[in-house]
């Protein structure tokens, strides 16, 4: 399967003020993160941004919101987006079957949320270095299950060329300076 700007949504999961401090790597997941985020504008692949109980987890953090700027913000109680029906209808009525899942924590929020996408029949691909958890070793048994379950892996440089296609155009060169 090879992902396409018109196909394909995005999901950046809970990236939040009280979850992100406690992540393991924080620094290089925002950083990617945003590197990704920043991309998929260049390129018109919508972001939908989630925060899990933000009463008591917070805002999402300053660098992901900059990242995406007008893209709409859902709040959600249950573990899977996927799971909570304003979010299940902003992916569904969206009209795009390829997903681009990040975010945290990967073995609880994003594992469940790509699960949901999968059983749906959604392609989703899962970018490693835009996904994290406190522990190490949870973030490694979350990958391995979502290989598992046909989920698929992906970075955020490898998703980022691949929606640009071709080199030489505009969006091929605003996508490099934001890689370097």
């Amino acid at each position: 399967m090879r992902i396409t700007p018109e196909n394909t949504l995005a999901i950046a999961v809970d990236f939040q003020e009280r979850l992100v401090p406690a992540m393991s790597g924080k620094d290089e997941l925002i950083r990617n993160s945003s590197i990704l985020l920043k991309g998929l504008a260049v390129l018109g692949v919508p972001v939908i941004l989630t925060r899990q109980y933000p009463k008591g987890l917070g805002e999402t953090v300053a660098e992901i919101k900059e990242a995406a700027p007008g893209q709409p913000e859902y709040d959600k109680l249950t573990f899977s987006c996927y799971d909570d029906e304003g979010i299940r209808e902003a992916i569904r009525s969206s009209g795009r079957n390829q997903i681009i899942l990040c975010g945290i924590e990967a073995h609880i929020c994003v594992l469940q949320t790509a699960l949901g996408l999968k059983e749906d029949g959604f392609d989703v691909l899962l970018v490693e270095n835009c996904t994290g958890s406190r522990k190490q070793a949870d973030k490694d048994a979350a990958l391995r299950r979502a290989m598992a379950e046909g989920i698929l892996p992906a970075t955020y440089e490898s998703v980022l060329f691949e929606l640009t296609q071709i080199a030489g155009t505009p969006q091929f060169k605003e996508i490099s300076r934001l890689i370097k």
